[in-house]
């Protein structure tokens, strides 16, 4: 589980030093090549910006829900201890409250309402895609840059054929793991 804390310039200022930076969106809704051409620009563009991440343990001890809230807290913790920035409210997307130590406000669809909720998205999904890279080179027989750890017809067939690896979500596969 990735995610990212963006602060950016305000809109004119951002747009006008970056105007590719106006295609910014719900990383879901990019193309891989749109997003991977994104990601230096927001670096470049945020005044701060952080990544955060937990792991598949941590995924299966808490449950997808908290895990990304710590994903979301450490990104914020990251942001702060690499640019010495502690933002006044953050903007969540989605409808549901973090609860970390920052006042918040949830913004649903908040990808596609604010630049520092899309840049953030962009950002953790291409850091996310380059560790989905990595495993691939780690643990090639599970295609992991076809899939990118999605739940796909691929992936479970590779899981079937080879078992699971460190890098899998146990609680995501109880049906699977059940079956054999």
């Amino acid at each position: 589980m990735v995610a990212a804390a963006v602060i950016l310039p305000p809109q004119e200022q951002l747009l006008e030093r970056w105007p590719q930076l106006a295609q910014l969106n719900d990383s879901k809704k990019l193309s891989e090549k749109k997003r991977e051409q994104l990601f230096e620009p927001i670096c470049q563009a945020a005044v701060a910006y952080g990544i955060g991440q937990a792991d598949c343990g941590e995924i299966d001890q808490l449950n997808i829900l908290n895990a990304t809230f710590l994903a979301m807290s450490r990104a914020v913790q990251k942001l702060e201890e690499n640019f010495s920035l502690h933002p006044d409210i953050l903007l969540v997307d989605g409808n549901r409250d973090p609860k970390i130590m920052q006042p918040t406000q949830t913004v649903i669809k908040g990808d596609a309402n604010s630049a520092a909720i899309a840049a953030a998205s962009v950002l953790a999904k291409v850091t996310r895609d380059h560790q989905l890279l990595q495993l691939d080179a780690l643990y090639p027989q599970y295609g992991f840059a076809k899939h990118k750890g999605y739940p796909t017809k691929l992936h479970y067939e590779r899981i079937e054929q080879f078992g699971v690896c460190p890098q899998h979500r146990l609680s995501f596969l109880k049906k699977i793991l059940n079956r054999g």
